[in-house]
């Protein structure tokens, strides 16, 4: 029997055969499926905004779907230039750039959705 699946306690893989399994959330899988992972954010540590983010397998869509919004930082490409910023508010989406460092500050407790491989992903103390 089919049953609901709670996206703020799973998350979601699709597989290249068309397959979609639920599964508990991991920052790097890989097993070749791209993962949808939503998580109700209510402080900065909830989204790790001491630490720098990269995927190197695929580029990430980052969802705001409810709440507050947050900040998108983008680390500098040059050594020595600035951090880019996008803000996003609900309803409003980001597209990170394969192998491109990021990190969010929230501006208020938000519902966030992110899409991705997360093969390789790694993460870095800012």
């Amino acid at each position: 029997m089919t049953q609901p699946i709670d996206m703020f306690a799973l998350a979601l893989n699709f597989y290249p055969d068309g397959a979609v399994t639920s599964a508990e959330r991991r920052m790097t899988i890989d097993d070749g499926g791209w993962q949808v992972a939503a998580f109700h954010v209510e402080t900065d540590a909830d989204v790790h905004s001491d630490h720098w983010e990269v995927h190197p397998a695929a580029e990430e869509a980052v969802c705001c779907l409810a709440g507050g919004g947050f900040r998108m930082y983008f680390r500098p490409e040059e050594p020595g230039g600035e951090e880019e910023m996008v803000r996003l508010a609900a309803g409003s989406a980001v597209i990170v750039p394969r192998s491109r460092w990021h990190r969010l500050e929230l501006d208020g407790p938000s519902d966030v959705m992110s899409i991705t491989l997360r093969r390789g992903s790694l993460q870095e103390k800012r």
